[in-house]
């Protein structure tokens, strides 16, 4: 049973979120505000964090940081909950390293989409130990800067109009330069070239 975490300020979403994950066979973990979350997240390890950005204190993104420089929590996926839809803070927060943002109010087949997406990515990452600070090393593919970057949010299971966010290019002009990657690579779509990627990451 995977273990979720919810870090949400507002008692009546978290505890609705609490209730769905229960309906769905989820174990659901709930924290008031960031400093709790991140206190949680250390102690129970859990497979996902669903995070609200606006708290008061410590917000979504300062919870995001700390998660992602402590080893023991850096690979949980963490998936962003917000009223806030801008580019700028969508982008904000694909940068620091969140795997997912949900405009609230949240429909529960997109929350549990977005989930079972996350754990099924993650659980495809197992086994390998990549480090996704740089994405030089992927140039040794044989593939421009560009591309290099590209297939490294690929590899981190982001999605083409995920990319086009966090690079300020279009989805379109992404899967124009997938298309070159899978060709110099010899691969036939995205689960291969993130396989070789993490191959190249790991090392």
């Amino acid at each position: 049973m995977p273990k979720i975490l919810i870090i949400e300020d507002e008692p009546s979403i978290r505890e609705n979120l609490v209730e769905v994950l229960e309906l769905e066979q989820f174990e659901p973990l709930a924290a008031a505000d960031g400093p709790a979350g991140v206190e949680l997240a250390r102690r129970e390890r859990p497979d996902l964090i669903l995070c609200d950005v606006m708290m008061p204190g410590l917000d979504g993104h300062g919870v995001l940081r700390l998660l992602r420089e402590d080893v023991s929590t850096a690979r949980i996926p963490v998936v962003f909950l917000t009223a806030r839809g801008e580019h700028a803070d969508i982008r904000a927060g694909m940068n620091l390293g969140a795997d997912d943002y949900l405009i609230k109010p949240v429909r529960v087949e997109d929350l549990l989409a977005a989930i079972e997406a996350r754990l099924e990515r993650a659980l495809k990452q197992t086994g390998f130990n990549a480090n996704f600070t740089s994405s030089q090393p992927l140039e040794k593919l044989g593939l421009s800067t560009r591309e290099a970057e590209i297939l490294l949010w690929v590899a981190q299971g982001k999605t083409n109009s995920e990319v086009g966010v966090i690079l300020s290019i279009t989805s379109a002009t992404v899967k124009k330069h997938l298309e070159h990657i899978y060709e110099k690579l010899g691969v036939e779509g995205r689960n291969p070239a993130t396989l070789r990627a993490l191959e190249i990451l790991s090392h």
